[in-house]
């Protein structure tokens, strides 16, 4: 299986954001032929007040999708990949979720998940965010099987929370995503590591595909995104990565590797404290 990340410059304006990545996808298609796809967290709104944030956020089905749910969807039928759609704002009456989608080739939904952990911390130089004044948190590990492949799911700072990653892998997961905003405060020292060490603790393939560049936030401040997109192997290594710059990289996932690290050191078995 070949796999794709897509890294983007997000803004507060959807139509925006979707138009750079129907381009960015379309070139990945013709550079690349993935079939899989992955996109970053937030990508339909990313800074803004709550006001702009309801505005761009939908309803998800069984009520009318919206046009970021639509573009997706269709994007993988278009294509015929299967598409994990990193996290859009998902509204319900006046209620906010940071919201992953995954759709399969035909573009029919595999699975839905509400972010569990809400980024309200302090960074070092005392920027403050704070994620729950305008989302709600979800409570399901959502784990999809597709192809006899289990895709687990989480967004951006759910990865500083192991215990998550090993309830995935316990129901089965092999692939994960990790779609992402990731501060480039934070980026800088924690990124690469935490992502690098998820995928050697689960045995799994880890796909993380970020936003980068500039927004700004409902005070009107400037927000830096670290981007740094990356594919990591299920020994810890590398497959795909990007720098600074919007764009893409793929990665072929050799799913039969998971198994071998499995068999050679099967921690998930030797396991005494959880």
């Amino acid at each position: 299986m070949r796999a794709t990340v897509i890294q983007l410059e997000a803004g507060a304006v959807k139509a925006d954001n979707i138009a750079a990545l129907r381009h960015l996808i379309e070139a990945a298609i013709t550079a690349d032929h993935p079939d899989l796809i992955s996109l970053p967290e937030m990508w339909s709104c990313l800074g803004g007040d709550r006001a702009q944030k309801l505005v761009e956020s939908e309803p998800l089905p069984p009520q009318e999708p919206g046009e970021a749910y639509a573009f997706m969807r269709e994007t993988a039928r278009q294509h015929g990949v299967l598409l994990h759609g990193g996290s859009i704002g998902e509204r319900v009456g006046d209620m906010l979720y940071n919201t992953s989608l995954l759709f399969a080739p035909d573009g029919t939904e595999l699975a839905r998940y509400r972010k569990i952990h809400l980024f309200d911390i302090t960074t070092p130089s005392g920027a403050g965010y704070r994620e729950s004044v305008l989302f709600g948190a979800g409570s399901e590990v959502v784990v999809a099987e597709f192809g006899g492949i289990g895709f687990g799911l989480s967004i951006c700072y759910d990865v500083r929370f192991p215990e998550l990653y090993l309830a995935l892998r316990r129901r089965g997961a092999e692939v994960i995503f990790v779609p992402a905003a990731f501060t480039a405060e934070t980026g800088r020292d924690h990124w690469e590591v935490l992502l690098r060490a998820r995928a050697i603790e689960t045995q799994c393939w880890v796909i993380a595909a970020a936003t980068t560049g500039t927004h700004h936030d409902a005070s009107a401040k400037p927000r830096a995104t670290w981007g740094h997109s990356i594919i990591v192997d299920p020994w810890g290594h590398l497959a795909a990565a990007l720098g600074e710059a919007p764009g893409f990289a793929t990665a072929t996932l050799d799913l039969a590797h998971a198994g071998r690290v499995r068999q050679a050191m099967p921690v998930l078995q030797h396991r005494r404290l959880a």
